[in-house]
């Protein structure tokens, strides 16, 4: 997975980020904030989990599965570009 070793900044720096969010949930239940607030960053917090696993399923298809920019009108790329953009739209 060599797109793990290129992007690992940018992907440890997202992990940071929703490690943040979870020590965010945790200071708020500890703290006995309000539940709206906690429920909102839980929210955000699995938002940015399901991103990075969009981002991380992208990579892997793109780099270990079939690259659709390689042969961009063959009948195989054109179909690894459709299953990209569905994940994309699942994923939202």
């Amino acid at each position: 997975m060599s797109h793990l070793v290129r992007d690992r900044r940018k992907l440890l720096n997202r992990i940071r980020r929703i490690r943040g969010q979870l020590d965010a949930i945790q200071r708020g239940l500890e703290e006995g904030a309000e539940c709206s607030e906690i429920m909102h960053t839980v929210a955000a917090c699995r938002g940015a989990i399901s991103g990075l696993m969009g981002e991380l399923l992208e990579a892997h298809v793109r780099e270990d599965v079939s690259n659709p920019d390689h042969q961009p009108m063959s009948a195989r790329a054109r179909a690894t570009q459709e299953l990209i953009d569905i994940m994309k739209t699942y994923m939202r």
